[in-house]
C-alpha cells in the first residue's frame, strides 16, 4: 500500500468519526431545546445512532482495509 493511499484511508476514518460527533452534537441540541416529547425522542435517537456510527464504522473500515500480512 502506498503512503498516499494510507493517508486517504486515515482521512476517511477521521472524517467518519467527526461526522458522528457532529451528529451526536446535533442530537443533543435537538433533545435539549425541543419542547415536545417526539422531538426529544428524535434527538435521543440521533445521539444513539451517532454513537453507534462512531464506534462501528471506523472499526469496520479499518478491518476492511487491513493489509493481508498483518
Amino acid at each position: 500500500m502506498s503512503v498516499e493511499q494510507a493517508r486517504r484511508r486515515w482521512a476517511a476514518i477521521a472524517l467518519v468519526r467527526l461526522a458522528g460527533v457532529a451528529g451526536a452534537m446535533l442530537g443533543l441540541v435537538l433533545a435539549a431545546r425541543s419542547v415536545d416529547w417526539p422531538s426529544k425522542l428524535l434527538g435521543v435517537a440521533i445521539v444513539l445512532s451517532a454513537l453507534v456510527i462512531i464506534a462501528v464504522v471506523p472499526a469496520g473500515l479499518a478491518h476492511r482495509w487491513r493489509s493481508r500480512d498483518e
